[in-house]
């Protein structure tokens, strides 16, 4: 059964809540009860809906999860379907969409990939994640490349989208989205011409 509109809105408010003290404490002290004060409910209200702090971690990132998932969709849907090179720059702009380049998405990816290491939970959505990501590039670079260099290809792509989210979240000034995802781009790029015949 689907929650009721007033249950959904109440669960993102409460994830909301969540992000800005992620931000502002880190998730070793984004406690409930801050939570909750920043909410504006009570603690029981989060105990309600999402049990105890773990599953509010867990709703959390399954909440970035599918506002990524979201954004890349929404980029894919501007391109058609034979357009390889344009599916694989949609999916590199959705990974650097505002939705997991913000402060708060920023300092939360961090600390769930962090915890993820020790939290069975977080690391089978990280999984997920991961495996999405490749698999999306592999079925694009598939079209035009042998099976062994679309998986290479898929997996170099992938590992820089991730290292240069990374260094942009743990750069002061922050993240540069446009000269992530050129870089990214340009990667593709020279992936997708590499078995473009001669004089094509």
């Amino acid at each position: 059964m689907q929650p009721s509109p007033m249950a959904s809105g109440r669960r993102r408010q409460l994830i909301r809540a969540t992000l800005t003290a992620i931000h502002q404490y880190g998730m070793a002290d984004a406690t409930i009860a801050r939570i909750a004060r920043l909410a504006g409910v009570s603690s029981g209200i989060i105990s309600h809906y999402f049990g105890d702090k773990a599953g509010l971690m867990e709703a959390t990132m399954r909440y970035l999860l599918q506002q990524l998932g979201d954004a890349v969709a929404e980029q894919r849907r501007k391109i058609p379907p034979e357009d390889v090179a344009g599916h694989v720059d949609a999916i590199i702009d959705g990974n650097f969409d505002s939705s997991q380049t913000n402060v708060a998405a920023m300092r939360a990816w961090l600390e769930f990939w962090a915890a993820s290491m020790h939290q069975p939970a977080l690391r089978r959505l990280q999984r997920v994640n991961e495996r999405r990501l490749y698999a999306n590039l592999c079925h694009q670079f598939r079209q035009v490349l042998p099976a062994n260099q679309a998986r290479d290809a898929a997996q170099s792509v992938a590992a820089l989208i991730d290292g240069l989210w990374l260094r942009g979240a743990l750069t002061p000034e922050g993240i540069d989205i446009e000269a992530c995802r050129r870089l990214a781009r340009d990667n593709a790029r020279a992936w997708l011409e590499s078995h473009r015949p001669t004089g094509t």
